[in-house]
């Protein structure tokens, strides 16, 4: 895969929002734990390997047990892997990213703002468009995973 576009450089002001956004989700009050399995979730449903690779790395370095860490795709079948809150932010982000599809249940609303107050959940949708938005500019203009930069280097 070749990059088609470094889109940091194309337009430089642009990306500098979307790391605005990025920033402000940071400071959010959400745990950074949760946040980053949401943003690994959006972009595994997307099929971003760039931000699979660099969010699986970060989480890793969290300290994210690997077993969580590869039954992500299937969390619904990872037991107590996965905390109520995790399980909400999850299904939130999955009906989300899938809009399209779901046009986000009645049902699934409310399971998410049972486990999350009005900011917390609109912060959370916030950092979900966020990460589809990245998941569209990697995959557009190819932008390489860092595993694969790594063996060109």
């Amino acid at each position: 895969m070749t990059q088609r576009l470094d889109y940091n450089a194309a337009s430089p002001a642009g990306v500098k929002t979307l790391v605005g956004v990025y920033g402000y989700i940071s400071r959010s009050g959400l745990a950074k734990s949760l946040i980053d399995l949401v943003y690994l979730r959006v972009s595994q449903i997307n099929g971003c390997a760039y931000c699979i690779d660099m969010h699986s790395r970060d989480l890793l370095k969290e300290g994210l047990d690997i077993e969580k860490l590869v039954l992500l795709p299937v969390w619904r079948e990872g037991g107590a892997l996965f905390t109520d809150r995790e399980r909400a932010a999850l299904a939130w982000a999955e009906t989300v990213t899938r809009v399209a599809e779901t046009g986000v249940p009645e049902a699934e609303y409310a399971a998410a703002a049972a486990v999350f107050d009005g900011q917390q959940l609109t912060d959370l949708t916030i950092a979900i468009g966020l990460m589809n938005a990245y998941n569209r500019m990697a995959i557009s203009f190819r932008a390489p995973p860092a595993a694969v930069a790594a063996l060109k280097g």
